[in-house]
């Protein structure tokens, strides 16, 4: 649903709040379909492609014992990859991906596998999620699932 950027960016604007992405799987996808959307540039700071876990580690700041005892697919990754972004960036709220896209499984994880972690001030997260498609259709549903996390946490913020 890529007509939820539109209101992530509006909910962004309206609550003077800076956004920033870590993104795996999509590679940049989630920070590329927020700046479709005019007016982005206000709220937008950027994001971190990192598709390695050395870049997780050293950009991000994921846990390297994390990541060898895990992998790259696991929640505590994708939290801390939000976390990372959040910092790196000077953002208020970030989202982060990381999952498997196919065609393989990977870190003993099934193709679809995805999480998508979050960071909002000092609070953060993850959910998992399970996607069906081919590795296109992973992606744009990861891209999906991220946006739709930012505009649920926007959305919080609008009600308060």
């Amino acid at each position: 649903m890529r007509h939820q950027a539109p209101a992530v960016i509006s909910m962004a604007s309206e609550h003077k709040l800076q956004l920033a992405t870590a993104e795996s799987l999509t590679a940049g996808l989630i920070a590329a379909t927020l700046a479709e959307v005019p007016g982005a540039s206000a709220v937008l700071r950027g994001g971190v492609v990192s598709y390695s876990s050395d870049v997780k580690a050293s950009v991000l700041g994921v846990d390297q014992k994390l990541l060898a005892e895990k992998g790259s697919v696991d929640p505590e990754v994708a939290r801390q990859m939000a976390v990372g972004a959040q910092r790196a960036c000077g953002a208020d709220l970030a989202v982060s991906a990381t999952g498997v896209a196919g065609p393989e499984p990977h870190d003993g994880k099934s193709v679809g596998t995805v999480y998508i972690g979050w960071a909002s001030g000092s609070e953060s997260g993850a959910r998992e999620h399970h996607f069906v498609g081919d590795r296109a259709q992973i992606r744009e549903q990861s891209t999906n699932a991220a946006i739709n996390q930012l505009a649920a946490i926007l959305g919080k913020a609008s009600s308060q």
